[in-house]
């Protein structure tokens, strides 16, 4: 991906790329194994990208005050940026990623607020307030996915952090309960006094109410709606990528769906998906991505998302930067790495029950 005159040497060693693989394949096995799903000239800067970001993510779980260990990590982020890294290899896998696919410092930058936000327990009081939050810890990463396959429109974009932000509506509807036993809660607090729940008496004892199951549902359909939306964008990947976004789209959606297959609760359980049905969700992605999708949804992001896309924007005009998509690849090639990573997934599955 040109439009600055060339792309200099990598400050990053083999042995770097192997350590930042390494890292992802202990820390992540999950991630690690439906990086697999991804040709490899995204699968290897992804690990890179994830690397840095789970450094980031202990960094500042790990830290007494996360004040200071935002300072040190954005100081650590600016450096990558400017060429700079320190004697880290994920560092210096970091400052590779973003010089040769131009992404632009705000958006990782946004990731590490998020993960700050996380380790303040800051609450948040209305939708808008926890789009804004997931904006931070996952539409960050669907941004940083399209521009690492060469997609930078703006509308693709969008649909990018979309499906991050779903996801992450997936995920905290999924662990209200966990979260509440580590005393934290991502519900939007005007929801629960709308429905008469006191949130911090409910901290105290979170037990399922068939009123905080109507939240939940509520939650799960407004990821749905971002799923929807999403899937109007793969589309605009390359046709070698698009089993890998469906796949993961396919597979958080049906995370919501077994949560409100319980009615809602997710406190006395945590919703999982079998190894079964992710093999059935794939199988399904691979069709659907070589049948195509429906019409691209061409409407702005999400308000709390829209940062994100202007960064790029911004970026792309004032350093004059072309998008250059990667090359198509046979589907079938896709389905056998696909099968590959989810053999990976199930063992995993059976040896700890979760998805």
């Amino acid at each position: 991906m040109m439009g600055d005159g060339g792309v200099a040497p990598g400050l990053a060693t083999r042995a770097d790329l192997e350590a930042c693989r390494e890292a992802i394949r202990v820390g992540s096995r999950t991630f690690h194994a439906a990086s697999f799903l991804l040709p490899i000239r995204v699968r290897e800067p992804a690990l890179s990208l994830y690397a840095f970001c789970r450094e980031a993510d202990d960094a500042i779980d790990n830290a007494s005050d996360p004040a200071p260990a935002l300072v040190v990590l954005t100081d650590r982020l600016h450096r990558a940026y400017r060429g700079e890294p320190i004697d880290s290899a994920a560092d210096r896998a970091l400052a590779d990623v973003m010089r040769r696919f131009h992404i632009p410092i705000d958006i990782p930058a946004a990731l590490l607020e998020g993960f700050a936000w996380d380790a303040e327990g800051r609450r948040y009081e209305d939708l808008s307030d926890l789009r804004a939050y997931a904006t931070r810890v996952a539409g960050t990463v669907g941004v940083m996915m399209s521009l690492l396959m060469g997609v930078r429109a703006p509308h693709a974009l969008a649909r990018a952090a979309d499906l991050g932000v779903g996801m992450q509506l997936s995920n905290i509807a999924r662990d209200v309960g966990e979260d509440a036993r580590m005393g934290r809660i991502y519900l939007p607090l005007r929801w629960l006094r709308d429905s008469d729940i006191d949130p911090h008496q409910w901290l105290q004892r979170p037990d399922f109410d068939p009123r905080l199951g109507r939240l939940v549902d509520r939650l799960v359909a407004e990821a749905e709606q971002l799923y929807a939306r999403a899937a109007t964008g793969v589309a605009e990947l390359p046709v070698e990528c698009r089993p890998a976004i469906h796949a993961a789209r396919l597979m958080y959606a049906q995370i919501g769906r077994e949560v409100q297959r319980h009615g809602g609760d997710s406190i006395s359980s945590r919703a999982v998906v079998s190894a079964r049905r992710k093999m059935f969700l794939l199988l399904q992605a691979i069709t659907v991505s070589s049948h195509g999708g429906p019409p691209v949804d061409a409407g702005p992001a999400l308000p709390e998302a829209a940062f994100l896309v202007d960064a790029v924007v911004r970026h792309d005009r004032q350093h004059g930067v072309v998008a250059e998509q990667l090359g198509e690849s046979l589907l079938a090639r896709e389905f056998s790495l696909a099968l590959r990573a989810f053999e990976r997934l199930e063992r995993m599955d059976q040896r700890s029950g979760t998805v």
